[in-house]
């Protein structure tokens, strides 16, 4: 998605956390990777309209900056920040070109951000400006799209987002993901190979490099039944990273 598809989104984007996906398997996955972050400052990238950033600072974190190249998105995440204050910060800023933090931070949290690098080159360069941010030994948790995930399988319509495939890019498959809120909402992201996420990781001095897979937690299984979701655990669009600096 580019800058100016995030930019017409704005606030809708918090749409996409009401779909079944996301409000079950993403969320409950993601954090559960993030773990206990009581006391830690957290440097939450591509904080869209602060989901994340929001949740990361009700589970204690001392310090939360949320980072987006959407002025839009970032606008909207103030917002909901001056509605009911948590006192989480939020800053424009391309994560290639991050400023070099006064403290580095004990955490860091990517969520759909590697990507929408353009090419291997562009995610390393990604990875070395957050390794930049980090103090030796944070821990930097990605969720992302998954490289094994199987287009011609069963549609995940019924969890709210469908992929169709639409070309290929220098990093992997070119995909057409639309969210399916009323209107619609449709994006373009890649789907990198599995080696160039862990070569960009590993060449920007991040180690540990861990595939976590998604799961659905028990308010799902009994929201929906086990059966709801067992072509999503089949073969899963999504999936995550953790690693060290």
């Amino acid at each position: 998605m580019s800058v100016q598809q995030y930019d017409e989104i704005g606030e809708t984007y918090e749409g996409f956390k009401s779909l079944p996906m996301a409000r079950y398997a993403e969320s409950a996955s993601f954090l559960a990777m993030l773990g206990d972050v009581r006391g830690t400052s957290v440097l939450d990238l591509a904080c869209g309209t602060g989901f994340y950033s929001r949740r990361i600072r009700r589970l204690g974190a001392a310090d939360v900056l949320g980072v987006d190249i959407s002025t839009e998105m970032v606008a909207a995440a103030r917002r909901i920040e001056e509605r009911a204050p948590l006192g989480v910060r939020y800053a424009v800023a391309d994560v290639a070109e991050l400023p070099a933090p006064a403290r580095p931070f004990d955490v860091a949290t990517a969520v759909y951000l590697l990507n929408y690098a353009e090419d291997a080159a562009g995610m390393e360069h990604m990875c070395r400006s957050v390794h930049r941010s980090l103090r030796p030994g944070a821990r930097l948790c990605v969720l992302t799209q998954a490289p094994g995930y199987d287009f011609d399988g069963p549609s995940m319509a019924k969890y709210g987002f469908t992929y169709e495939r639409v070309g290929e890019g220098p990093t992997g498959p070119r995909v057409r993901i639309t969210a399916l809120l009323d209107p619609p909402v449709e994006f373009v992201t890649s789907y990198p190979r599995r080696e160039v996420y862990e070569r960009s990781l590993q060449r920007a001095g991040f180690h540990d490099v861990t595939w976590v897979p998604l799961h659905v937690p028990e308010d799902g299984l009994r929201a929906l039944g086990a059966d709801y979701w067992a072509d999503f655990l089949a073969n899963p669009p999504l999936t995550m990273l953790h690693c060290r600096a």
